[in-house]
């Protein structure tokens, strides 16, 4: 009995051996060498972060675009805020979980390009950036400090976003009429159901098929 115990400890201690060997050893190597143990989870990794990588360069974009301070924020020419741009202030301070401490400012192109300032209108808009930043730093650190907050401001240039708004607006100001729209056509002209090529008008028998269009007085073709 004893015998038959020592024989199968060598051997479980053996194919354990053997099993270690086959996982870090030479035959693992080939093993991994031929297959590739973390398929499909490796290129799954690589798939999703190739069609996520688009959307989130849209978002840092679009949010960089609302921390910006707008040239339209400013009384025209002046480092003064309006109106608007103290309610944006606010909004960016307001922020939560926390406002994002990047704050980003439009370079002055409220100041136009002459014949007169053309060879001195980038030094005006340099400094006219420089004096608006300051207003930026000095307002924003009047805020309540609640959460304290060490705000940066950068200074780009960006393309102004926006889209047509006609239809935006046409749709707002006829919505007092209720909805309007079609299918194109005159008189809400309808295709046959006799199969025929051309359209027809509600309840006017079709020229050619064998139906009609639905009308209460159509009379079907004879058979």
């Amino acid at each position: 009995m004893n015998r038959f115990v020592r024989t199968a400890a060598a051997i479980a201690l053996g194919a354990a051996g053997l099993g270690a060997q086959g996982c870090a050893g030479a035959l693992g190597e080939k093993y991994r060498g031929c297959v590739d143990p973390c398929w499909p989870e490796r290129y799954n990794a690589v798939a999703r972060d190739e069609v996520l990588d688009p959307f989130r360069k849209q978002v840092n974009n679009g949010h960089i675009l609302n921390q910006t301070i707008w040239n339209w924020y400013f009384e025209p020419g002046t480092d003064k805020l309006n109106s608007a741009g103290v309610e944006k202030v606010d909004s960016l301070t307001k922020a939560r979980p926390a406002p994002d401490p990047r704050v980003f400012l439009q370079t002055a192109r409220d100041i136009p390009v002459t014949a007169e300032n053309l060879d001195k209108v980038a030094a005006t808009r340099e400094d006219l950036d420089a004096r608006r930043a300051a207003v930026l730093r000095r307002y924003l650190a009047s805020q309540p400090p609640l959460q304290p907050v060490a705000y940066e401001i950068y200074i780009h240039d960006p393309v102004v976003p926006g889209i047509v708004s006609d239809f935006a607006g046409n749709s707002f100001r006829g919505q007092i009429q209720g909805y309007r729209g079609g299918i194109g056509g005159t008189g809400g002209a309808v295709m046959s159901t006799g199969g025929g090529a051309g359209f027809g008008a509600p309840g006017t028998p079709s020229s050619t098929g064998t139906g009609t269009t639905g009308g209460t007085g159509g009379s079907t073709a004879p058979r």
